[in-house]
């Protein structure tokens, strides 16, 4: 799959999560495939596709008490 279309695949998953925010964690789990495959194909990972995943995973797993 080439890079282009992993970005818009991304960038649908994004305003998906927008669109439906109920599905976050569904569309979470299909924005670390996404990013999996980039590093399968050893492409750099975008920072700020990183940072997101890192936010989700707070937004998802919330430090416990």
């Amino acid at each position: 799959m080439a890079l282009d279309e992993l970005n818009t695949r991304i960038a649908l998953l994004l305003t998906s999560i927008e669109d439906k925010p109920e599905d976050m964690h569904e569309l979470h789990e299909l924005i670390r495939q996404k990013l999996a495959q980039l590093k399968a194909m050893g492409l750099p990972l975008p920072a700020d596709m990183v940072e997101l995943e890192k936010k989700l995973d707070a937004d998802l797993n919330p430090p416990q008490a």
